[in-house]
């Protein structure tokens, strides 16, 4: 079976964090985002991923070599040469997508987070007969969203309400899709809207089909999301295989703690926390709603919460960093600085709080 991941451009909601690495390469909960999408992929068979995408491919392509023969999948390049939307890039990529098995392809947005139930995918769409499955999330403010109206028993698409403004549903797209290769016939090489365009006639001729998504969902491709994101993998992991969180006196809820990192005495870590690899937390220090990455060093009784601290950054002693504070590559806040909601460039140095939210360049 093959699959493409939809990866598209150059990461701009999660800046400064993607002026250091491409979007996909972000460590999500200790693993760049898109692996956790081809670990899954993997599991249930698929052989081969292609890659649609059109900003630093060879910086992709160079990290996924490691993991194509660590995970035993072949992992392909499709470069779009102009941006093309959510179907374009199907098309750009068809010879790499069809074979002679008349397989379904998996169709995934690189940005999203969840338990992939992609087995069950596979057995939904084999007993619809329809030509594409399509995954649904149930959410609590659709109007912000595109609705999924569907026909309750049997899951037939009827149409697409793009953000209603009276209710008519709380189903919204995933962004997790089974096509078969037929779809790609409907699909010509310009830039296109998977969503907008060929859905909705697929939908019409009454060969579309809606799956609801067990478990939690999150598009994690800006930082807001990504925190809450974390929270939903890590309840998730809870349930599924706690042995991988953190355990201890200084640990509140759930905390996944890359194991070559050092945490000192008398901290408080969580709830809702990944410290990545290499990592130095000194006495003292509180921690909860945040992701460190690799390398980072958090010196003595600093206190930091929803935000994200970027690789090899270091956070000074008693210094205060919350509110969406984004610290980028090897940025280095000096010791009793407070930053609320500051947004830092990669490599500088912060002598002065950051009282209110803004960019520092």
């Amino acid at each position: 079976m093959k699959a493409l991941i939809l990866v598209g451009g150059f990461g701009t909601r999660l800046r400064p964090l993607t002026l250091s690495v491409p979007k996909p390469l972000v460590e999500f909960a200790n693993k760049p985002m898109i692996l956790h999408q081809i670990e899954a992929l993997k599991a249930i068979g698929v052989t081969e991923v292609v890659l649609a995408i059109n900003y630093q491919p060879e910086v992709m392509l160079n990290f996924l070599k490691d993991f194509e023969t660590k995970l035993g999948i072949k992992i392909m390049c499709s470069q779009e040469t102009e941006p093309l939307g959510t179907a374009g890039p199907l098309a750009l990529a068809r010879d790499k997508l069809i074979d002679d098995s008349g397989e379904p392809f998996f169709v995934l947005n690189s940005d999203v987070i969840s338990e992939y139930p992609l087995k069950e995918m596979i057995e939904f769409h084999k007993s619809h007969g329809g030509e594409a499955s399509i995954m649904v999330t149930k959410v609590a403010e659709p109007s912000k969203y595109g609705v999924v109206v569907t026909e309750e028993s049997t899951g037939q698409v009827e149409r697409f309400v793009e953000k209603p403004k009276i209710f008519v549903g709380n189903k919204i797209n995933a962004g997790i899709y089974l096509l078969d290769p037929s779809v790609l016939d409907r699909i010509e090489l310009r830039p296109t809207s998977i969503e907008k365009e060929i859905f909705p006639k697929i939908a019409a001729e009454k060969k579309l089909y809606a799956m609801v998504l067990p478990g939690f969902w999150m598009d994690i491709g800006q930082p807001r999301d990504y925190i809450t994101g974390l929270r939903l993998y890590l309840d998730s992991l809870r349930k599924k295989s706690s042995s991988r969180l953190a355990t201890g006196p200084h640990v509140v809820g759930n905390v996944l703690v890359d194991e070559t990192s050092k945490i000192g005495e008398g901290c408080l870590i969580g709830p809702d926390v990944a410290i990545g690899p290499g990592c130095v937390v000194e006495s003292g220090v509180r921690l909860s709603r945040c992701t460190i990455m690799r390398g980072v060093r958090i010196k003595k009784h600093a206190c930091i919460s929803s935000s994200i601290i970027g690789w090899h950054s270091t956070v000074g002693q008693w210094a205060r960093v919350e509110n969406m504070t984004i610290l980028g590559e090897d940025v280095h806040v000096c010791d009793e600085i407070y930053s609320n909601g500051g947004v830092v460039l990669p490599h500088k140095e912060i002598k002065s709080s950051i009282l209110k939210p803004e960019i520092v360049m």
